[in-house]
């Protein structure tokens, strides 16, 4: 059975990321007292990021393992407003090496191509209206963490793309991510392939313990991997 839908992950896989949401974390979190090293905020990149905040803040809690939902909120909408003001201003934002063409190449053999990440949906959006990968329709199909009942590591954005994509079984799917959190969602969804790459928070090193299927140093990689 062949691979019917590839889906990516967008910061530090398809979109260049020079740490920038780390330290957009890191100012949102100082702005609310918490002084927070990016080494601590860095391995919770891809999270749904109201849960990214719960873990960050966990060495703050005295113990106490719930965090107070008022402010984990407070401090998303400061994060999601500083976000969406970076991405529509921004010189920075381009696609990684060889993901257009990567795209191109997987629609052109039938795949269908889906998006999906730890940020909300209004973030996504003006990521990839200032792309233009809707208009260029590179892209198919595109899922945020706030329109799932739970983010990654949880299957959940996963089978709302196979549900859009008419996809009924995990062995048609590949997954392609940069976080060890990725990794897990891809693996919690069954898919086929699920394939680390180099190109964002994580070293290949890094990626191993979670044992995808493939790590690739290039985009490119993918659809080799696909199409033996």
């Amino acid at each position: 059975m062949s691979i019917a839908l590839v889906v990516f992950d967008i910061a530090g896989t398809t979109v260049k990321d020079d740490n920038r949401i780390g330290e957009a974390f890191q100012a949102t979190l100082e702005k609310f007292g918490y002084a927070v090293p990016l080494e601590r905020i860095n391995p919770f990149m891809g999270y749904e990021k109201n849960e990214a905040i719960r873990e960050i803040l966990k060495p703050f809690s005295n113990g106490n393992e719930s965090i107070d939902d008022a402010l984990v909120s407070s401090i998303h909408r400061s994060f999601v407003g500083r976000m969406v003001r970076f991405y529509e201003t921004t010189t920075e934002l381009e696609p990684l090496p060889h993901v257009e063409a990567t795209f191109e190449v997987l629609r052109g053999k039938g795949v269908k191509i889906a998006l999906n990440t730890g940020f909300s949906r209004n973030i996504a959006d003006v990521i990839l209206g200032r792309l233009g990968w809707y208009e260029r329709e590179l892209i198919d199909f595109v899922v945020a963490s706030d329109e799932v009942a739970q983010g990654r590591p949880h299957p959940d954005m996963i089978h709302k793309l196979m549900a859009k994509a008419g996809v009924a079984a995990p062995v048609e799917v590949a997954k392609v991510g940069d976080t060890e959190v990725d990794i897990n969602e891809g693996r919690n969804a069954g898919c086929r392939y699920v394939i680390g790459v180099t190109t964002g928070a994580f070293t290949g090193a890094a990626l191993e313990p979670y044992q995808p299927t493939h790590i690739i140093d290039d985009i490119r990689q993918v659809v080799d991997i696909i199409n033996p």
